[in-house]
C-alpha cells in the first residue's frame, strides 16, 4: 500500500495538474495507480481518474467518519501499486481551529507521507522558512519532499535547490517550469470538467510528458509510505428486496458530477444504470427511474433547449409518475427556463420556476439537512440530521404555486435558505449533493423507491 499525499502551502499552487501528471506518468510505467481527492469535489477527480485509468474516490471529513475514510483508502488501494491522494487548499487549512479536517489531519490519520507542491513565483531564499515552518508546525506530519512549481527558468531552479539543500533536510523531487501546456482552462467551479474537454487525454499526455521530464519519479516512489492501514472491510452487497431495476442516468458534457462510490452503491442495491445523453438522445430508453446529477447545464443550455423531443419525454415521464432524483444541475435542467449572460433557454418545465445564473455563488460549502415527512423514499426519518454539500451560482426564481419540500436546511442555502428537495409527483430535486455514507444510505432507498413504483 504505497501512498503519498500531494498537498501545498496554499491553494492554487498547481497541485491538481502536478498530481494528474504523476498519475499518468506512473500509469505509463505499468503501475496500477489509485487516485483519491480530499473533497468535496467532482471536477478534479474526473481528471485524476482519467489520468490514472481508475475511478478517483473522495475523502471527506465532513461527510465521512474516520473509519469510512480508512476503509475507502484501504479497500480501493488493495489492487493498486501506489495511491496518490490530492489534498485541497493548503496543508494546514481547514474549517476548524484545531485543523481536524485539514490535509495534515488526513496525512496523520492515514499515516501517509506528504509531498508539498510549492508555487515558487517571486521566491528565492524565502522558500527555506516556508518549508521549515510547514515542518515545525506539526512534527507528526512527515513532509517527504517538495516539488517546485512555476519556476522562472533553470537559474531560478538552481538557486532554490541550493537554498533548500543548505537550510533544510527536505529533498527536492522535481522542478516544473512555467509552461502553458500545464494549464487547464478554468471556470467558476474550478477546472473545466474532463467530460467537456474534448481533447482531455491529449492534455493529460502533454502534462504527463512535462512531469516525466521535470520530476524524479524514482525518487518520488522511494519516499512513498508503505505503512499498513487498519480498516474495516466495506459493507457487502445489500440484500435486494426484488428484481433489478433500470435507472437512467444523464451522463454527457452537460451532466457529469457523480461520485463513483455512490454509483456503485446504486448498482449494489439492484440498479442497472442506463446512460442518457441529454444533448443527443431523442427519446428515453426503457427505464423505471431517472437520476440527473450535477454539471454545467448553463454552458450547454442552447443544445439542451434544442433537444425538444427529449425534454418533452422527460417532462411527460415525470408527470406520469416516473421516480426521479435530480441534484443541482439536474434541478436546473428540470426547471421552466435557464437564463445566463442575457440569454434565456427553455428547459424541461417540470419545476414551476426559472433558473437565474448570478456572478457570485448563491450557495456554497457544507450543509446540514433533515428529512421532512414529504420525502417519498422508504425508511424516511425526520429526526436524523445529515451532512451534504452545495455549490451553485444559480437560484430558482419566479416560482408559481406552492412547493413541497423533502428537506429542511439546518445549515446552508438550498432553495431558499430553509428548504431543499422539491417534491413533484415522484421527483425529488435539490441543490444539495448527497453522499452515500453510513449515516445516510440514500442510494438503496432511491432504488427501493424505484422498485416499489416499477411499471
Amino acid at each position: 500500500m504505497s501512498r503519498l499525499l500531494i498537498s501545498a502551502s496554499h491553494k492554487s499552487s498547481g497541485k491538481t495538474t502536478i498530481t494528474l501528471g504523476l498519475c499518468a506518468a506512473l500509469a505509463e510505467r505499468g503501475l496500477v495507480v489509485q487516485p483519491f481527492k480530499k473533497g468535496p469535489d467532482y471536477i478534479d477527480p474526473m481528471w485524476l481518474g482519467k489520468a490514472a485509468g481508475r475511478p478517483c474516490y473522495n475523502l471527506d471529513f465532513y461527510c465521512m467518519s474516520h473509519p469510512e475514510i480508512l476503509t475507502t483508502i484501504g479497500h480501493r488501494s488493495m489492487t493498486a501499486d501506489i495511491s496518490l491522494i490530492e489534498g485541497n487548499k493548503g496543508l494546514y487549512d481547514g474549517l476548524d481551529l484545531d485543523g481536524s479536517n485539514s490535509n495534515a489531519a488526513l496525512a496523520k490519520l492515514t499515516n501517509t507521507p506528504v509531498v508539498l507542491v510549492l508555487d515558487t513565483r517571486g521566491m528565492t531564499r524565502g522558500i527555506a522558512p516556508l518549508i521549515l515552518g510547514n515542518q515545525a508546525f506539526d512534527p507528526e506530519v512527515r513532509i517527504a519532499g517538495v516539488i517546485l512549481n512555476q519556476l522562472g527558468g533553470n537559474r531560478h531552479e538552481a538557486k532554490l535547490r541550493a537554498v533548500i539543500e543548505h537550510y533544510t533536510d527536505v529533498p527536492v523531487l522535481g522542478g516544473v517550469h512555467r509552461n502553458r501546456e500545464m494549464e487547464i482552462t478554468e471556470r467558476h467551479l474550478g477546472l473545466i470538467p474532463s467530460n467537456e474537454e474534448t481533447a482531455s487525454m491529449v492534455r493529460i499526455g502533454a502534462i504527463r510528458n512535462i512531469i516525466k521530464e521535470h520530476v524524479d519519479i524514482d525518487a518520488l516512489l522511494s519516499v512513498s509510505g508503505q505503512a499498513p492501514l487498519d480498516f474495516e472491510p466495506p459493507p457487502g452487497r445489500r440484500a435486494e428486496s426484488g428484481e433489478r431495476v433500470r435507472i437512467g442516468i444523464a451522463r454527457d458534457a452537460a451532466f457529469g458530477f457523480y461520485y463513483p462510490d455512490d454509483l456503485e452503491a446504486l448498482e449494489l442495491s439492484g440498479a442497472e444504470l442506463v446512460t442518457i445523453n441529454t444533448l443527443e438522445d431523442r427519446d428515453l430508453p426503457e427505464i423505471e427511474g431517472l437520476f440527473i446529477g450535477g454539471g454545467f447545464p448553463e454552458t450547454h443550455m442552447e443544445a439542451l433547449q434544442a433537444n425538444t423531443t427529449l425534454r418533452h419525454r422527460i417532462r411527460d415521464a415525470i408527470g406520469n409518475g416516473l421516480p426521479a432524483y435530480a441534484e443541482c444541475g439536474g434541478l436546473m435542467y428540470l426547471s421552466r427556463s435557464l437564463s445566463w449572460k442575457g440569454t434565456r433557454c427553455e428547459m424541461v418545465g417540470v419545476i414551476p420556476g426559472d433558473i437565474i445564473m448570478h456572478e457570485r455563488p448563491q450557495g456554497r460549502g457544507y450543509v446540514r439537512l433533515c428529512e421532512t415527512p414529504r420525502l417519498p423514499w422508504p425508511e424516511a426519518s425526520s429526526q436524523i440530521e445529515f451532512a451534504a454539500h452545495e455549490f451553485h451560482y444559480s437560484s430558482l426564481e419566479n416560482i408559481t404555486g406552492t412547493l413541497t419540500y423533502a428537506l429542511d436546511v439546518r445549515r446552508g442555502t438550498g432553495i431558499d435558505g430553509r428548504h431543499d428537495g422539491i417534491v413533484i409527483n415522484n421527483l425529488v430535486a435539490s441543490y444539495c449533493h448527497l453522499r452515500d455514507t453510513r449515516t445516510h444510505r440514500w442510494a438503496h432507498r432511491f432504488v427501493d423507491f424505484v422498485r416499489q413504483h416499477r411499471r
